[in-house]
């Protein structure tokens, strides 16, 4: 009954905003103002009722967790002395039982003891975060990699990958999930375009892995070795199969594999280990195994910004993007031959679903009323125009863009490579970055403005400080803020550090 007033409710203001939007007498900044209080007085116990957990918005998109895998990642354990409660008995009989329940060649040995028993050794609580991204993860993974028949414990490889970041960027720019390099992305239909990198895409990124796994798969005909290609490329693995005379085992050919990829699938089943036995290393607690965060998603039928959404719907905005990540500007945009999708929380599909005509209507309206000039949606192989600065040179701008000098001269037919400040070059660009330098001057601000608006505190780090423990005693201060506040190229903080705030 309930449910049937609310919808009767959101009917009858629906009604009410056609009428007005017909009047003349209502100027725009009145239906504006009507429209988000109507909603907001309409919808207000629905939400009430359904506010999302705030350690949500804390986790998802946190870099922090992929900067500390990818700096795990790099340690050499062989000469390391570990010391954990676990007894290596205990831990030989728990591999067994997960070599017997998956198709990976999970044996036990020194080396996979060592990285188990490092992953331990860390603060809990990066892998109580982990497991609660996972809640919102791994349902989408194992649910497509079970319609490509691929095992479910492959989803475990988007922890070592990117710490469960969508956003997670690698500094040779492998992107996303799954960290996809833009070639990759190409191949299984990812789009790049200056408003949307499909890397990021949990879902689209998800089928596109679920592929190149299968065609890894069909190479080798073993998931081992696949993992290996998915790292290192299946160039490398062929090679150390030849050097180790033909060897398929994984065990056996590692040592003639690439260093990083020699410790890939021991983290990767170090991971797997300490995701199925969480509960025995108190890592996670009943509570946290029932806590899920449920979304659905909207297929868009014109262009929308997210912050337009997030202030209609009452969602916070950030928090929206994060569940949004591959909208690179925060807008959404409208392609007649190609789907664009919303993800929404559960809870609020249905207040979207309700009022969407007057969320088009209220983004169009916005974008009008502030004269904003959105930019041009670039793809990937189209050109984009770029204007000669003081300093600027051939080579300085090939680099920038990842193309070549010759590429450049026979797109803008220059027979010298003489350049004029302000001359317009045409670029066919390699590097999707490049296609983030198209913003509207809305996103932009004056680096003086910056510095005289922004004032600082200081905050001294103390013990089992991090710096996501830190952003969270600050509202609107990112991880990233603080990093680039103080010029810090690690997430490793030192009791006593002074930071800039």
């Amino acid at each position: 009954m309930k449910i049937k007033i609310v919808f009767l409710t959101i009917f009858l203001v629906c009604n009410i905003y056609a009428q007005q939007e017909k009047s003349k007498s209502l100027t725009p900044i009145h239906l504006d103002k009507k429209l988000t209080d109507s909603l907001e007085l309409v919808l207000y116990d629905y939400q009430k009722t359904r506010a999302i957990d705030s350690i949500w918005q804390a986790e998802i998109g946190n870099q922090v967790l992929y900067e500390e895998m990818r700096d795990f990642l790099k340690k050499d354990v062989e000469g390391i002395q570990l010391d954990s409660e676990l007894n290596t008995e205990v831990l030989i009989e728990r591999l067994v039982k997960l070599n017997q329940k998956t198709p990976f060649d999970i044996e036990y040995n020194e080396s996979l003891e060592k990285v188990i028993r490092l992953y331990l050794q860390r603060n809990p609580e990066f892998i109580q975060r982990l497991f609660r991204l996972s809640k919102l993860y791994f349902p989408l993974f194992e649910e497509t990699f079970d319609k490509h028949n691929i095992p479910l414990e492959m989803k475990y490889l988007a922890v070592v990958e990117s710490a469960l970041n969508p956003r997670a960027k690698s500094p040779v720019g492998a992107t996303g999930l799954w960290q996809f390099m833009y070639p990759t992305g190409l191949m299984y239909d990812l789009e790049v375009s200056s408003y949307v990198d499909e890397r990021m895409d949990p879902i689209k990124s998800t089928e596109a892995a679920a592929q190149y796994l299968n065609l890894l798969y069909s190479m080798f005909e073993d998931w081992d070795l696949a993992l290996a290609a998915y790292n290192s490329g299946p160039g490398n693995v062929n090679k150390a199969i030849r050097r180790s005379g033909g060897n398929t085992n994984y065990w056996e050919l590692r040592r003639y594999l690439p260093r990083e990829t020699a410790g890939y699938v021991p983290s990767f089943i170090a991971i797997m280990y300490l995701f199925e036995y969480a509960e025995e290393h108190q890592l996670v607690s009943s509570e946290q195994n029932d806590f899920t965060l449920y979304t659905d998603t909207i297929q868009v039928k014109e262009l929308l910004k997210i912050e337009h959404i997030a202030e209609v719907l009452k969602l916070d905005e950030e928090f929206l993007k994060t569940l949004n990540p591959h909208y690179k500007l925060g807008i959404i945009p409208f392609e007649k031959d190609k789907n664009h999708y919303l993800k929404l929380p559960y809870s609020h599909t249905q207040l979207f679903v309700a009022n969407e005509e007057e969320i088009y209507g209220f983004t169009q309206f916005k974008i009008q009323h502030s004269k904003e000039v959105l930019p041009e949606n670039k793809k990937m192989n189209e050109a984009i125009s770029y204007r000669v600065k003081s300093g600027d040179f051939l080579g300085k701008i090939a680099e920038k863009h990842k193309v070549g000098v010759s590429d450049l001269k026979r797109w803008n037919k220059l027979s010298s490579d003489r350049l004029k400040i302000g001359q317009k070059l045409l670029i066919y660009p390699k590097n999707p970055d490049s296609l983030n330098q198209i913003e509207t001057s809305s996103h932009k601000k004056n680096d003086e403005e910056i510095s005289k608006k922004d004032s600082f505190e200081v905050y001294q780090v103390k013990e089992g400080d991090s710096l996501w423990k830190i952003a969270q005693k600050y509202p609107h201060v990112s991880i990233e803020d603080i990093k680039k506040n103080n010029n810090l190229k690690s997430v490793r903080l030192q009791p006593g550090m002074e930071l800039k705030i």
